[in-house]
């Protein structure tokens, strides 16, 4: 669960797009500066925000809230059962990968 906003996530995933900060930007109707606020986690993304960026990405705006901090409103309309559903998701297949790489160090380590 992210705490803060994720640069990297972000980043990679306007690069997924073939996009860029500054699309973005236009896309909010905010300055790159304003942005560059956001990126260093100095400016709150709004729902509305979220839903677009969410849009944006071709993610769930429960993923844009997640990586741009806990705080971040998630807007409800944006946020429908299948949005929640693809979230669990996630979160279930990260905790299964996780859980994988700790049984391959413990059986590294010989404490299988």
């Amino acid at each position: 669960m992210a705490l803060f906003f994720d640069q990297a996530w972000f980043d990679a995933r306007l690069a997924a797009t073939g996009s860029t900060r500054a699309d973005l930007a236009r896309l909010l109707k905010l300055s790159d500066e304003q942005v560059g606020e956001v990126w260093k986690d100095q400016r709150e993304l709004r729902a509305g925000d979220v839903a677009a960026i969410a849009r944006f990405l071709n993610v769930t705006a429960g993923e844009v809230a997640l990586r741009a901090g806990v705080s971040t409103p998630v807007p409800a309309a944006a946020l429908s059962r299948d949005d929640h559903v693809a979230g669990l998701e996630k979160r279930v297949e990260q905790l299964e990968r996780q859980l994988g790489d700790i049984l391959v160090l413990l059986a590294r380590n010989g404490l299988k």
